[in-house]
């Protein structure tokens, strides 16, 4: 019997954003090659303020492909991925047969009241960053657990990097963003006590085919459009990349990033 099994209640069937499902159902490999790893800074920050370690159990809320499963195994702690989107889902199993992957969203967590030491959010929160979501990681956490949110930002006081979010900015419509800062609307949080808050330098290094076209594609909205416009802009982007010394003729480049870490534990009392 999985953890999934557990006095867990029923899985219903939430909505997707209509960018996540279409866009990221279509773009699972072009995900999973084009976005960066975590700054090291992650390491001391999953262990020293999550807690992770052996014996601890945590949930990867919003997995995607599992990217970020690589840092939190290295903590020693149990892992439980859930991802809904089934595509995303498929090469999480196919990379990490180690690691035990349900499907729900994060308003239908199928686990058991009280069950995870720790909930983390990598570049997922701003999907379902709303109250009811909020009260779901509630009720899954044993008391005193601990909720982390991490992101990969783009560090726009870069020019390129800048003008690089202007293609792709055109684009995004209503598409939940961390860069609009919504998510932190719901911060103070019932139930919720803020215990961290940090930014480490990243970079993404490789062919800028991969760091840079790659990921620009991999972006939900970006992915979600028809072949023809994605061509477009993938077009728009070799052509930055041509005219951007730093980029262009190079083996490889270096796509800065900063990688922003928000830490929260399960508050004591009739809110817990």
């Amino acid at each position: 019997m999985t953890m999934a099994d557990k006095g867990a209640p029923p899985l219903i069937d939430n909505d997707v954003h209509a960018a996540a499902a279409t866009g990221y159902a279509s773009s699972a490999d072009t995900y999973a090659m084009g976005r960066p790893g975590y700054s090291p800074e992650t390491a001391p920050w999953l262990t020293g303020v999550l807690g992770l370690g052996s014996g601890r159990l945590v949930l990867d809320l919003g997995a995607g492909t599992g990217k970020f499963l690589p840092n939190l195994r290295a903590t020693g702690a149990r892992l439980i991925a859930l991802e809904p989107v089934m595509a995303m889902r498929a090469r999480l199993e196919r990379s990490n047969p180690d690691v035990e992957a349900v499907g729900g969203t994060a308003t239908a967590i199928p686990l058991a009241d009280a069950s995870l030491d720790c909930v983390v959010c990598a570049q997922a929160f701003h999907w379902f960053a709303n109250t009811a979501a909020l009260a779901e990681i509630r009720r899954v956490l044993k008391p005193g657990g601990m909720l982390g949110l991490i992101w990969n930002v783009r560090d726009e006081s870069v020019p390129w990097v800048a003008n690089l979010s202007a293609i792709t900015d055109a684009y995004e419509a209503d598409t939940p963003r961390y860069r609009s800062g919504a998510w932190r609307k719901l911060f103070p949080a019932k139930g919720f006590e803020c215990v961290d808050e940090r930014h480490a330098g990243n970079a993404h290094i490789g062919p800028a085919e991969r760091v840079v076209v790659d990921r620009t594609l991999s972006v939900s909205f970006i992915a979600a459009l028809p072949p023809a416009e994605r061509d477009k802009i993938a077009a728009k982007v070799r052509a930055l990349i041509a005219a951007t010394p730093a980029l262009t003729g190079q083996a490889e480049v270096s796509f800065p990033y900063v990688t922003a870490m928000y830490a929260y534990r399960k508050a004591a009392g009739p809110e817990a």
